[in-house]
């Protein structure tokens, strides 16, 4: 599946992932291929994202996750993790 992340400042990952664990507002949720449409508000924690070449990983607090056509899109309010590294 596709998998976007962006912050309001910059793209931080898009490309193909096997997984993605996020905090939403309330409680975490798991996304794999095929998933049904899905609209969630996100809280404060760990963005996962499992790719064939590694997880990657980001701290995130707000924004929206959005499942849709075997494509995820998260527009985190602030993000911190693998890119800023």
């Amino acid at each position: 599946m596709r998998v976007t992340v962006i912050s309001p400042e910059r793209a931080v990952f898009d490309g193909q992932a096997e997984a993605v664990t996020a905090p939403a507002f309330d409680g975490e949720i798991g996304i794999l291929p095929n998933h049904a449409p899905l609209m969630t508000v996100l809280g404060t924690g760990t963005l996962h994202i499992r790719t064939a070449g590694g997880d990657k990983q980001f701290r995130v607090q707000g924004g929206f996750l959005q499942v849709v056509s075997n494509s995820v899109r998260i527009l985190a309010e602030q993000i911190h993790g693998d890119a800023d590294a």
